[in-house]
């Protein structure tokens, strides 16, 4: 059996993964049905959001849901044709809202946030990697007192676990850090520590192709199914078997059905995101910016601006609704009165999450030769560096850096 590992995915989290596997001295290839960056890699907001450790289950979600999922286009939405098909997933959703859980699960995120964190910047360190980086901040924006009240909670959350956020209570004080904002946002949270990657997409292959010059291999072939045993791991293609010693799968929203392969049944569902990139002009956007009761955000990406953002719950099959883009675009014209909104490309990629907003990070339940490291959700490029490690940890027979047990892939 081949001692060389595949890692299968070359998003951010699989290139990450491959990249601290072969800092390790391992032989490592990347397998990926699309190449570098082909799906939800390409198209995010940019936003390393490690001040984002509150889960999407929230204590009393559920009450909300329903007005939430009648409009069609609004921040959270199940197509009819896809609502029976969730149930599972939407009944596991509801449990991790419960304060137990979601105590539980936001805790776990924020030691993985804490240790992405320090793990991106030894990444950005070890790749030469920091011209690639804005580090702006970030507003998160609210229309008055009232909806500045009801997000205290949140606010708190983060001040409680270290994370420091400036309040500010004025239209004016608001324009000196973010000119051009409709007058209604009178209220804000500004995080000076927030960061973003100038693109993605960028991001990603500038990893990419440091693996390869350290030796490394990416290839393009779609991975059908996964066989294991005490020897190592067959991996089935359209080109024939490959053999290796163990297998990372980090293939995002399709992950669940490679691990399904192995008879691992994991409750992965998927964020449909949509967005529009403008080109450079379209706004003088100083900061990334959160429209929280929109559920949308606007970031410089290439020098332009990227307007994305809500989650449509819809799988993999359905054809896009791109309805859902435009009218992202016409709040973020009327939220930013200069907008031009001219030249843009619409975008919809495919978010893999799990019910409790964590990932899955460790073996399988099936196979200590097979690893899993998705489900990342809205948070795959914030959490990628840290992911990468802990499992490099793994697959050495090191310590992990935090205790996995929230993450494992048998905890449903």
């Amino acid at each position: 059996m081949s001692q060389e590992i595949i890692v299968v995915g070359a998003g951010i989290v699989g290139i990450s993964t491959a990249l601290a596997l072969q800092t390790r001295g391992l032989s490592v290839r990347v397998l990926d049905r699309g190449g570098v960056a082909a799906e939800a890699s390409q198209g995010n907001a940019g936003a390393f959001a490690f001040t984002e450790i509150i889960p999407l289950a929230t204590p009393g979600i559920m009450r909300k849901a329903p007005k939430w999922l009648l409009d069609p286009l609004g921040p959270l939405s199940i197509p009819p044709s896809y609502a029976l098909k969730i149930a599972p997933w939407m009944l596991r959703f509801w449990r991790a809202s419960w304060p137990d859980r979601y105590a539980t699960s936001m805790t776990a995120q924020t030691a993985l946030m804490d240790h992405s964190k320090s793990a991106l910047q030894r990444q950005i360190t070890a790749t030469d990697g920091e011209h690639m980086m804005q580090r702006e901040g970030q507003l998160q924006l609210y229309e008055g007192p009232r909806e500045f009240a009801a997000n205290q909670a949140g606010i708190q959350a983060r001040r409680d676990h270290g994370i420091a956020i400036d309040t500010l209570d004025s239209a004016e004080a608001i324009a000196e850090i973010q000119p051009g904002l409709n007058p209604r946002f009178t209220h804000a949270a500004f995080t000076l520590s927030w960061m973003n990657t100038t693109d993605p997409k960028a991001w990603t292959e500038h990893l990419a192709q440091t693996f390869r010059a350290r030796g490394g291999k990416i290839e393009t072939v779609n991975i059908t199914a996964l066989h294991s045993d005490a020897n190592g791991v067959r991996l089935d293609t359209n080109d024939g078997p490959i053999n290796a010693s163990k297998a990372i799968i980090c293939a995002g929203a399709w992950s669940h059905h490679l691990a399904r392969t192995l008879g691992d049944k994991i409750p992965l569902e998927t964020e449909r995101g949509y967005n529009t990139t403008l080109p450079p002009g379209a706004f003088d956007l100083r900061t990334h910016l959160t429209f929280s009761s929109h559920g949308f955000v606007a970031s410089k990406i290439g020098g332009g601006v990227r307007i994305g953002g809500a989650v449509e719950l819809g799988g993999l099959n359905l054809p896009p609704n791109y309805k859902r883009a435009d009218i992202l675009l016409r709040k973020a014209t009327e939220f930013l009165p200069g907008l031009n909104t001219s030249g843009g490309t619409q975008w919809m990629g495919f978010r893999p999450s799990l019910p409790d907003s964590l990932p899955v990070i460790g073996p399988s339940p099936k196979s200590q030769n097979v690893l899993y490291a998705f489900g990342h959700g809205h948070l795959g490029l914030t959490q990628s560096a840290g992911t990468a490690e802990l499992v490099a940890d793994l697959v050495t027979h090191q310590s992990p850096q935090l205790d996995l047990s929230a993450f494992a892939p048998d905890r449903f």
